[in-house]
């Protein structure tokens, strides 16, 4: 089932999209050299929960992972791409982190994920596969529309990816959003424009590109939940929530400084 929002519910997901904004933004600046991953998962945590949300990823049990995922943000470190667990871990000079969340405010859910290299070892691979995802990301959301089709924002994502020279992983991809956080449509990273779901106003996508450095081969780790790239090489992950609106597609969880 494909949910679509009404006008009235739009200021809502907008609210949702500005606290997990406002979250990733504020564990982007703390995370530095030494930083524990345990930290960064009890800090998400306890702005959540001042801020009157909800985790999605807690009691989150899909048939992909082991058990309740049970803590409140993804953290991938290096070759970890998608739902790395958080665990007992300091952060080291280079280690490239996603940090990935959704969380559910007011009853609609928001969700993005962002790359970034800590501390001042910035490896030129690093930055190509940050700066990938992010160029997809950005081609994805500018093609998406009122009545453009799911194919003309999995090809523009792909193309993107493609041209950068990265295979792109079919399992995992975007997301339909709404009052629960996993829905239809899937959203994959490379796909044929002109097929699919034609886009309504009203629908929330959330679109995340993600790329490993020389494989398209995933592994799961011994937690049970992270997902590392087969040949152990680094990877990165950029997400937004979109919302789909008469006038084209609205960034949801923007950072503050980064709107316009």
């Amino acid at each position: 089932m494909i949910e679509i929002l009404s006008p009235t519910e739009l200021p809502r997901a907008r609210e949702a999209g500005a606290l997990v904004a406002g979250i990733l933004q504020t564990l982007r600046r703390r995370c530095e050299v030494g930083t524990n991953l345990l930290d960064i998962d009890r800090w998400a945590q306890a702005m959540i929960t001042e801020a009157g949300g909800k985790s999605c990823y807690v009691d989150y049990e899909p048939s992909f992972g082991r058990g309740p995922f049970g803590h409140y943000i993804c953290t991938s470190v290096n070759d970890a791409v998608l739902h790395g667990l958080p665990h007992d871990y300091a952060l080291a000079d280079g280690d490239l982190l996603t940090l990935d969340l959704a969380v559910s405010l007011g009853g609609i859910v928001a969700d993005s994920a962002v790359s970034f290299v800590v501390g001042d070892v910035w490896s030129p691979e690093s930055v190509a596969l940050i700066d990938a995802t992010e160029r997809a990301l950005s081609a994805g959301i500018a093609a998406a529309g009122p009545g453009a089709r799911l194919g003309d924002v999995s090809h523009a994502i792909g193309s993107i990816l493609s041209a950068a020279g990265y295979s792109i992983n079919t399992e995992f991809g975007g997301h339909g959003v709404g009052s629960t956080m996993h829905q239809d449509p899937h959203v994959s990273n490379t796909g044929r424009p002109g097929r699919g779901y034609r886009l309504r106003p009203g629908l929330l996508l959330a679109l995340e590109p993600w790329v490993m450095a020389d494989t398209a081969t995933l592994v799961t780790d011994a937690d049970g939940w992270t997902l590392r790239s087969a040949t152990g090489c680094r990877t990165a992950h950029s997400e937004h929530t979109i919302a789909i609106t008469d006038d084209g597609a609205e960034i949801l969880t923007l950072p503050k400084q980064a709107r316009p």
